[in-house]
């Protein structure tokens, strides 16, 4: 990853005021290892490249992404989710532990995968390079970026299938719901 992306990233991180709350809030629970990633960030780095800062795009959910393989309890997400809602009930909390994410993934998406041996591994399973960006706010205050595939589609606003769990036909489904060109009109979709 190049250092003039992570440091750009940082800075849009660090001028985001409701990032930087949820990062705040995030750091809070004291879970071992945790980012604040896909969308949240996606949607700040694309505003800020559209000139969108004054009126940024709506939030879906800020994705609380952890790995905790010890405790791998549904009801644990949804504690932790409960406090961070409690907390800060005007932002949009989806908390998953990626540790356990082999125990539905078949349910949900019609195909089962193996257990992640990592947060980091985990975030190089997310559905396009682009949003396979994950951020952490350090306990000396420093940021930590997780980027597998580097920031070059999250900077380059493409949208490109991450093959690792995303069918085409999910990476398809994504797109559309997603609406990628019309919240952000200068993103390039790749179809495969």
């Amino acid at each position: 990853m190049a250092t003039s992306d992570a440091g750009r990233l940082a800075e849009l991180v660090r001028a985001s005021p409701w990032l930087m709350r949820a990062l705040r809030a995030a750091r809070d629970l004291g879970l071992a290892d945790w980012c604040i990633g896909a969308g949240a960030v996606r949607g700040l780095a694309w505003d800020a490249l559209h000139g969108f800062e004054s009126k940024p795009s709506a939030l879906s959910d800020i994705d609380l992404a952890y790995f905790d393989a010890a405790d791998l309890s549904p009801d644990r997400e949804a504690a932790l989710q409960r406090r961070l809602a409690s907390a800060h009930p005007d932002l949009p909390w989806e908390v998953t532990n990626q540790a356990a994410v082999h125990l539905w993934f078949a349910d949900h998406f019609g195909y089962p995968v193996e257990p992640l041996p990592s947060l980091e591994a985990a975030v190089a399973t997310w559905p396009e390079y682009a949003t396979a960006v994950g951020v952490a706010l350090n306990a000396d205050d420093s940021l930590r970026i997780i980027a597998p595939f580097g920031l070059d589609d999250l900077f380059g606003m493409t949208v490109r299938r991450n093959p690792a769990r995303a069918s085409a036909e999910i990476y398809r489904r994504r797109v559309a719901d997603k609406r990628y060109r019309e919240r952000w009109p200068r993103v390039t979709v790749i179809h495969e």
